[in-house]
């Protein structure tokens, strides 16, 4: 499934930038058709039913469009999505293609979890030390996690850093133990 999310959400990538749309505009318009699916079970009862012809799913969608005008290309991408049988998937894809937009923007994803909810300039600062490592911009989603006694957790790509007392402790006690 990855692999299918990934096709599409680079090929919508490569249309975005191809024709330079404003990234952030296409991704909010592709966002609000998530939005609208999660919200109205109706709406994803019809994308997703294979019973329905792509043909009257596609005039659902223009009579959404008719409401909240959008840009032709995400349009163009949700017909597809609808056309392909693709539709119940478009949560994947939606995240996989912000993923993808970010990569080629140049910003680095992280996902901080500390003990206590930090102040921005505690946030400013994580944020220079991790792009510091990364070498590019970040873009950091925050969480607590009252387990962690203090400290963080931040996870950059594949990579975890942990600065938690727990992770500390737990290091302690493994070198205790050998």
């Amino acid at each position: 499934m990855a692999i299918v999310t990934s096709r599409y959400a680079r090929a919508f990538a490569d249309v975005v930038f191809g024709q330079k749309l404003d990234a952030h505009t296409a991704s909010q318009q592709v966002y609000t058709f998530v939005s609208l699916m999660h919200e109205n079970g109706q709406l994803r009862r019809v994308w997703e039913n294979p019973s329905i012809p792509a043909d009257q799913k596609r005039k659902l969608l223009d009579a959404l469009i008719a409401r909240v005008p959008v840009l032709r290309q995400v349009r163009n991408f949700m017909a597809v999505l609808i056309d392909h049988g693709r539709i119940h998937q478009l949560d994947e894809i939606y995240r996989a293609f912000e993923h993808e937009m970010n990569e080629r923007l140049g910003f680095a994803e992280a996902t901080v979890s500390s003990a206590r909810a930090l102040s921005d300039q505690e946030k400013r600062e994580l944020e220079a030390q991790i792009s510091k490592l990364s070498g590019k911009r970040v873009l950091a989603k925050y969480s607590t996690d009252s387990n962690l006694l203090g400290g963080a957790v931040v996870k950059l790509g594949s990579t975890i850093y942990d600065g938690s007392v727990r992770g500390q402790l737990q290091k302690i006690k493994e070198s205790l133990s050998s």
